[in-house]
């Protein structure tokens, strides 16, 4: 086996940087004798497999180690919006070549955070009835450019480079079909897309930053897929046989072949991983983002938005600031008059919901011209760990609410949010979705949490973001970078300092609220691990 790289039409890399291989043969999984499968006289068990498209868990096990894929830095400017795209690598190589192998060597060489490995096999084309028999008899050809539905592929990939979230069909290969569920995949530092006909569409290429052909011998893939149809997809010698001589060995020399041919190659295994992986993560390096730093130079002595709203600071609102601010007040005390402050600030949230006239009949026979409210859904989101405190609040008012979660921390080496882990309600993106953090000092990561919303097709005037406790900068950098979220909170602190705590401000709320010990460079905005 080996890998032909490379064509990046972003780089000035010298030829030695653009021309590498990776070469297998002899013992070992280039041997001929042990890679043949066994075959029994009985019939083989038909085995469930589909295709694969991985973006959690959020680790990558290899034989030496676990790669936590987890920690995605910001993908948008300080303005809110995306400032770079996601760096993506083809994968290109006839059926059974091992294409899969060498992206899983690249992922575990580039150790970098949220690698997505987007399979071809995923879109195949959902086949006709007539087509359905054709397969059956293996006299359908999967290996032609036709059988793809590059459509819906390229449409994908560019959503998924732009920091979208996308919805991957899975196809089952033993029924020919895609199967109900589609898998949801959301956020890429590096795209690692691989597939037969991977060059075989301008389009498609053009979206491609670095190109790798992975050429293996013609008789050692036949090997692969006889032993993997066989073992794997319940399919007998002589189909697997017809198949490869009528349509994948014809297709491989008339697409897949030719798009090798001006590629350059030379090197050794290590020479090529090592070249691949320099050049990915140079492009990362430069592509690199300071979010928070410029969110702390900017909307210096700016009047507070419109878009913001302040719970009116009444004797009892301003009581429980006092309790709540104050170092010496206990746990259970602080606990319950965050709870009230909590309750109040969802109320005062659900009235930016939009509403529409409801006239219902009282038991007195008299007719009632109420409010209804005007949407389909309601979802709350939590930025863990503080923001969950607020979530019982929430669901007190609003029955059968849907709730996710995402999970944010500063990474203390850069200084800038990360984003770690999260889930959402599917189909969130026809909801009104009323975002939950404790404190915002900076914003920066509540400008996170409104990305992902976006990213995920929420409508941004359907986002209000409630928070116990802002920072005027916090206040500006979203409403700034979001001008159509509604922001709501009970009190708006001037200031914050060099560590970005908020001043006076309230402490480290999630270590007030839990009990735990916050470390001495804690910040307003920094969350706990998660639990796995």
């Amino acid at each position: 086996m080996s890998v032909v790289s490379v064509e990046d039409r972003r780089s000035t890399m010298d030829s030695e940087a653009k021309t590498s291989s990776v070469s297998n043969s002899g013992g070992g999984e280039g041997s001929l004798d042990r890679l043949l499968p066994s075959v029994s006289t009985g019939l083989s068990p038909r085995k469930r497999t589909t295709s694969q498209c991985k973006s959690e868990p959020p680790l990558l096990r290899t034989s030496k180690r676990t790669i936590y894929t987890a920690g995605r830095p910001p993908w948008y400017n300080e303005h809110g919006t995306q400032s770079k795209e996601a760096f993506v690598i083809g994968l290109c190589g006839g059926s059974a070549s091992g294409k899969t192998t060498v992206a899983r060597k690249i992922i575990e060489a580039l150790d970098v955070p949220w690698v997505v490995l987007l399979s071809m096999d995923s879109f195949y084309k959902v086949l006709s009835p007539e087509q359905q028999a054709m397969a059956a008899s293996n006299d359908y050809n999967f290996d032609h450019p036709d059988a793809f539905d590059f459509d819906l592929l390229t449409h994908t990939l560019r959503k998924l480079k732009q920091g979208k979230s996308v919805k991957i069909p899975v196809y089952d290969f033993t029924t020919h079909g895609r199967q109900k569920d589609w898998k949801t995949v959301y956020g890429a530092s590096v795209i690692i897309f691989e597939g037969i006909m991977a060059f075989a569409d301008k389009e498609l290429l053009q979206l491609l930053d670095m190109k790798i052909f992975v050429d293996t011998d013609s008789d050692i893939r036949l090997v692969r897929r006889l032993r993997r149809d066989i073992t794997e997809r319940g399919r007998d010698i002589e189909g697997v046989i017809k198949q490869y001589n009528k349509f994948v060995k014809p297709a491989f020399e008339q697409y897949i072949e030719p798009t090798m041919s001006f590629l350059p190659r030379g090197g050794g295994n290590m020479v090529a991983i090592d070249l691949i992986v320099q050049h990915v993560h140079s492009q990362l390096e430069e592509r690199e983002l300071s979010v928070r730093a410029a969110l702390a130079s900017a909307h210096q002595a700016q009047p507070l938005p419109q878009t913001l709203s302040v719970l009116e600071s009444t004797p009892q609102v301003r009581g429980m600031h006092t309790i709540i601010r104050n170092k010496e007040t206990s746990r259970d005390e602080f606990i319950f008059y965050s709870k009230r402050l909590m309750r109040l600030l969802i109320e005062r949230a659900l009235s930016f919901l939009p509403s529409q006239v409801h006239i219902v009949q009282t038991p007195q026979g008299e007719d009632y011209e109420g409010k209804t409210f005007h949407g389909k859904r309601i979802t709350g989101v939590s930025i863990l760990r503080a923001g969950e405190t607020m979530e019982p609040a929430l669901r007190a008012v609003c029955k059968d609410v849907r709730i996710g979660k995402i999970l944010i921390q500063t990474n203390q080496d850069t200084g800038e949010p990360e984003l770690h882990y999260l889930r959402l309600p599917k189909d969130i993106s026809e909801d009104h979705v009323i975002l939950m953090d404790c404190t915002v000092s900076t914003g920066a990561a509540a400008m996170m949490a409104v990305r992902v919303l976006l990213d995920h097709d929420v409508q941004e005037d359907k986002i209000l973001l409630v928070s116990l406790l802002m920072a005027e900068m916090g206040v500006h950098s979203v409403a700034y970078a979001f001008p159509q979220v509604k922001i709501i909170t009970t009190a708006v602190d001037k200031k914050v300092n060099d560590l970005f705590h908020i001043i006076p401000g309230i402490g480290n709320f999630g270590d007030r609220y839990f009990g735990t010990d916050a470390p001495p460079d804690w910040s307003d905005e920094d969350m706990d691990e998660p639990s796995y």
